[in-house]
């Protein structure tokens, strides 16, 4: 369960957010089960924070830290995480669904048995990813040729 203290914090805006990590750099914040649906969190600073169970469907997460992050079984559907930082995050069970990671960095990510189907992974790193049950049904890796042309 979150910690109030911490979604106190984050209610105040992403600049006081990435303020208060910036002050405090050794607290691993709690916002598991969380529900941010919908909402705009582009360039926060959630590296190393326990998202469990979080809702971030349709949420903006562009350019974010993520690195470390725990978001297990967190549900990112239709996320944009565009150039975001995943680097060692756990997204184990996590469903992906339609999620914009263009560009993200996804190196050393465990995706184990998360759902990414219809996801856009073009120009993603997924270098040494743990991948092992995940579903990658219609997953967009490359650019179509005909998507220049639009």
């Amino acid at each position: 369960m979150a910690r109030q203290d911490h979604l106190y914090i984050l209610k105040q805006g992403t600049t006081q957010w990435n303020l208060w990590r910036q002050q405090h750099p050794n607290v691993e914040p709690d916002l598991s089960q969380v529900d941010l649906r919908k909402i705009d969190l582009r360039g926060i600073n959630f590296s190393r924070v326990n998202l469990r169970f979080a809702n971030l469907g349709s949420a903006t997460l562009q350019d974010a830290n993520l690195q470390g992050a725990n978001l297990n079984l967190a549900s990112l559907r239709s996320a944009n995480v565009q150039a975001a930082d995943l680097r060692g995050a756990d997204l184990s069970a996590a469903d992906l669904t339609d999620a914009d990671l263009k560009g993200a960095n996804l190196s050393s990510a465990n995706l184990r048995a998360a759902d990414l189907t219809g996801a856009d992974m073009r120009a993603a790193d997924v270098t040494q990813a743990n991948l092992d049950g995940a579903i990658l049904d219609n997953v967009r890796w490359r650019e179509r040729w005909w998507d220049r042309f639009r």
